[in-house]
């Protein structure tokens, strides 16, 4: 117990996580020269092409130290905020944590909420200033940033460089001599958290566990608490670069379980494995239950795949269990899913890995956020509307509630400026500011979730020329003005493009939402209108006009009667036709009304 350090990285999206992850495989001689490649733990082609960690990623390594040898398990953790809720998870398997800050851009958003989730689950914190190799780096400056931020001394910052080497010795002699050792009891009966899972086609699900208390053997039966159900361990082991299997795992370890579980959702995330013949009393504290933040449908283009679906969605649930998902039914797109995501990036993610990883093609609703709506008839009970379509009749609506955030973000003072009109235009209030430096302002607004979910992000970037960085936590309802915008094509209500707005945005929005399908919905033998109503009352209109043939081309000279006679068939026949016909609307249309403000 007293050789095993379990840590995580910690940092900003870019501070250089994974690579430093890769320096510590190097150095402790965990993964061969022909086996090395730069993010080595980001595995999935996604992370690779995109360059950002998706997954926490866990591994073990050996190290000698002073004559004795160490076990060293690593978590390489996202930085996204999209994807903190892997952090948290990384977190509570680990007892300490290598907080990184990047020494041209010194501490950003993500570092101090990643730090505070560490802090709070009591780790200790080796902080690391990276990339010092850098022309544009500003050693003292951050160190003394970072001195400030944890009260620590300055001495205790390790300067490093993931990507020439310098300071990994260092790093890992303070992995060794500051991080405490996993506190557990090999006597106890089995106590294991389930961290992660992944579903393998031929194995089943393996579970990902820190073990607690006791010990876990190879055919030991298991019992997994949350569904009372008993498995026999089949194969248990640890996790190298490739999975290694073993004998037995004590306290304090970290690695895998299979047990043969083929249904994915007998298995789950912050769960407690205990031993099925001297089970444990107490299950171990789980992790918070995840609060999506963005709602979106999710179809198969063909009605049949439906059920393929929903195995699909299971499997990657067990790998991301941020997301929440239940079923549902539209007018127009037939049976499919209404999801929970935490936020856009991570609606993208979910949409390519199901499209890769299962080979499944999805339409994907817009996006949008719960409301609480509250009727006359019983103003304190909340409806939840995770639709536009469950909005109750206006007459009926007392208020409507939506979700608020608390959003920080930090930027150059150059910026404040254009940062705040962006906040305002997107209906922020300014609660504080605070200058960290003369050159970094922090600035704290409460804006609704709904207003940051699809742009606002991008947006920044955009205004602050990547200067700024966001990180967000939720903090409530609040009542707002709200309405339906409906879109209307051919006089049908089409509900998976309907939106709750505004009421100061709804005319400005409808027009946008017009102008943008009729550039993209493709012209049919007949005209098609396109409208935005709210309620009754149509706010805006657009005419895809039809596709005309020339019917009269054949008619050299003779009398003007003769054409009239054949155009005025064909105004009967178009006539006909657009009470019959049905409109298509391609899936980028509905990916498109997202992109409003381009």
């Amino acid at each position: 117990m007293n050789n095993i350090r379990n840590f995580c990285i910690i940092a900003h999206i870019d501070h250089g996580k994974s690579t430093l992850a890769d320096r510590l495989l190097d150095f402790t001689g965990a993964v061969s020269d022909r086996d090395k490649q730069d993010q080595l733990l980001d595995n999935m082609d996604l992370e690779r092409e995109r360059g950002i960690t998706i997954k926490s990623h866990a591994i073990q390594m050996e190290y000698k130290c002073k004559g004795k040898n160490y076990i060293l398990n690593l978590i390489d953790t996202p930085g996204h905020v999209d994807f903190s809720y892997e952090v948290s998870r990384s977190i509570a398997a680990c007892e300490g944590a290598l907080l990184v800050v990047d020494a041209a851009q010194s501490i950003q958003a993500q570092t101090i909420s990643n730090l505070y989730l560490a802090l709070e689950n009591d780790l200790e914190i080796i902080p690391i200033l990276n990339k010092v190799d850098l022309p544009s780096a500003n050693p003292e400056e951050v160190t003394d940033d970072i001195v400030d931020l944890l009260g620590c001394d300055p001495s205790d910052v390790i300067p490093a460089s993931a990507k020439t080497g310098i300071g990994i010795e260092e790093i890992l002699n303070a992995i060794i001599n500051l991080i405490p050792g996993p506190s557990g009891d090999v006597t106890q009966p089995l106590q294991a958290l389930v961290f992660d899972s992944v579903y393998n086609s031929f194995r089943g699900v393996e579970t990902y566990f820190k073990v607690i208390n006791g010990s876990i053997k190879k055919n030991q039966k298991v019992k997994f608490i949350a569904t009372g159900k008993s498995y026999g361990a089949d194969e248990i082991g640890t996790l190298n670069l490739t999975q290694t299997p073993k004998k037995e795992i004590n306290a304090g370890d970290v690695g895998y379980l299979i047990t043969g579980i083929k249904d994915a959702r007998e298995v789950k995330v912050g769960d407690t494995i205990t031993d099925a013949e001297n089970p444990t009393t107490n299950a171990v504290e789980g992790f918070e239950d995840v609060k999506p933040m963005v709602f979106a449908g999710i179809y198969p283009v063909d009605t049949e795949e439906y059920e393929e679906l929903r195995s699909s969605m299971e499997k990657l649930q067990l790998n991301d269990a941020s997301l929440v998902f239940q079923a549902e039914s539209s007018v127009a797109l037939g049976f499919g899913f209404r999801c929970g995501f935490l936020g856009m990036l991570h609606l993208e993610i979910v949409q390519e890995r199901l499209e890769r990883e299962f080979n499944m093609t999805v339409i994907t609703t817009v996006p949008n956020v719960s409301y609480n709506a509250f009727t006359r008839k019983s103003p304190s009970d909340p409806i939840l509307l995770n639709n536009p379509s469950d909005l109750p009749e206006p007459s009926t609506i007392d208020r409507i509630e939506e979700p608020f955030i608390k959003a920080s973000i930090i930027t150059k003072a150059d910026y404040v400026g254009n940062v705040m009109s962006l906040c305002i235009e997107k209906r922020g209030l300014i609660t504080n500011q605070t200058y960290l430096t003369t050159e970094r302002v922090e600035l704290t607004f409460d804006m609704p979730l709904a207003e940051i979910v699809f742009d606002f992000y991008d947006r920044l970037k955009t205004v602050s020329r990547g200067y700024a960085s966001f990180d967000y936590t939720p903090i409530g309802m609040r009542v707002s003005k709200l309405v339906r915008v409906d879109m209307l094509l051919n006089g049908q209500t089409v509900d998976a493009l309907s939106a709750l707005i505004h009421l100061d945005n709804a005319q400005k929005i409808g027009r946008k939402m017009c102008s943008k399908l009729k550039e993209l919905i493709p012209r049919q033998q007949f005209d098609i209108p396109i409208q935005a109503a709210i309620g009754a009352k149509i706010i805006s209109r657009e005419t895809v006009k039809a596709v005309r043939k020339d019917v009269t081309a054949k008619c050299y000279g003779g009398d003007i009667s003769r054409k009239r006679k054949l155009l005025e068939n064909q105004k009967k026949g178009k006539k006909r036709m657009r009470q019959v016909g049905n409109v298509e609307i391609p899936q980028e249309a509905f990916m498109a009304v997202l992109k409003l403000n381009d």
